[in-house]
């Protein structure tokens, strides 16, 4: 998994809830994080991140009900979708998609999302 760029916890437990810090498209390793090329790499393994995350927790995309995304661009918001869409097939949590002066490492597109687990809730 990548290592977080600053002081925070990567994902949090909250009862069934489990919250992920937003992820960039670094790729895991040692040393200095790398940062993918190009907006579609970079939101592929941002989300490949998150899903790192997720299933540290036995979650999956499927169990996430929110996701937030800042885009480097608003002009980019098109080809962020068609990446996004086609890895979640037909899941579709609810989503903000927001535009921001700057993200981390400058990346083009970070993703937060919250998770909720049916077994965790006793349900």
């Amino acid at each position: 998994m990548a290592a977080p760029v600053g002081p925070y916890t990567p994902a949090q437990r909250a009862g069934p809830w489990l919250v992920c810090s937003g992820q960039i498209g670094i790729t895991p390793g040692g040393g200095q994080p790398v940062l993918a090329q190009g907006l579609a790499a970079q939101v592929r393994q941002a989300m490949a991140n998150v899903a790192e995350l997720l299933e540290g927790q036995g979650l999956g995309w499927k169990d996430v009900v929110k996701a937030t995304v800042f885009l480097a661009d608003i002009a980019d918001y098109a080809a962020f979708n068609e990446v996004y869409v086609a890895a979640l097939g037909d899941h579709r949590p609810a989503r903000s998609v927001v535009a921001v002066a700057g993200l981390p490492l400058g990346a083009l597109v970070e993703i937060e999302v919250w998770a909720y687990s049916l077994a965790q809730s006793g349900g």
